[in-house]
């Protein structure tokens, strides 16, 4: 075949909504020819605690099968809008009973339950991490209302996490409880221990809260210089304390 000098309109045709349709064949092909490396990702996933986690935008399942392998009693649920690449997944993953699939559009999508975890690699939203720079978020959808319909979807299927309301039996038979009250500068958590509707604790903190940037300012006017090293999902950020930003 001779050479083809591809030109913009060459690679988009049509105005299509992120459809994997037409890649979906070949798509276990090119991602596992170096594409991505699978079970670190899922090794990076491993190190939060889960029962039940969500995939958005889980493709031919190639996640999905080394999640199913390393976590055979978690519930694991995979959402896409393609056909045919869930067609694929099928087939990868019915050796897997606690692995459920759904096609559904991210910014419609209802399920019966709600989840520990979810978490999009390279599917509906990723971030970027550029060198020093601050992440960005990349969206495969292009307009901004569906991105708030998808995102509050989401959040309509996500277990409240320890800064929001939370109530759960612990290990002594009582009924930890928490409510939280937002305020001008951050928030105050409100804390419980219950034991049948009798009040065996409270206690009240009041908490103060910085946008990252702002938080980045303040410890800098202290001489502490963030160290950005690609894990913002870590247990902790790592700043330096230096009268030179780039020193290590």
């Amino acid at each position: 075949m001779g050479k083809h000098n591809l030109q913009e309109d060459d690679y988009v045709p049509l105005k299509v909504k992120s459809d994997y349709t037409n890649m979906s064949a070949y798509y276990d092909i090119i991602m596992t020819s170096g594409y991505y490396d699978y079970q670190a990702i899922v090794s990076d996933i491993s190190k939060r605690s889960f029962s039940g986690v969500l995939e958005l935008g889980c493709g031919t399942g190639l996640i999905l099968h080394e999640l199913g392998r390393r976590y055979p009693s978690a519930k694991i649920k995979g959402l896409d809008h393609t056909p045919a690449m869930l067609s694929i997944a099928r087939d990868r993953l019915q050796q897997f009973q606690n692995i459920s699939l759904s096609l559904q559009d991210v910014t419609t999508f209802q399920l019966d339950e709600r989840y520990d975890l979810a978490f999009s690699y390279g599917g509906v939203w990723y971030f970027v991490i550029d060198g020093d720079n601050e992440p960005f978020m990349v969206s495969h959808l292009s307009e901004e209302v569906d991105n708030r319909r998808g995102l509050e979807q989401l959040a309509n299927h996500i277990t409240p996490g320890p800064h929001h309301d939370y109530e759960r039996l612990v290990s002594n038979g009582m009924t930890y409880k928490q409510k939280i009250f937002p305020s001008n500068h951050g928030f105050t958590k409100h804390y419980y221990l219950l034991d049948d509707k009798q009040v065996m604790m409270s206690q009240a903190i009041h908490y103060r809260t910085y946008a990252f940037q702002e938080a980045l300012g303040l410890l800098k006017e202290h001489g502490f210089y963030y160290q950005p090293n690609g894990e913002y999902h870590g247990l902790f950020l790592e700043f330096n304390k230096s009268g030179d930003e780039n020193s290590t």
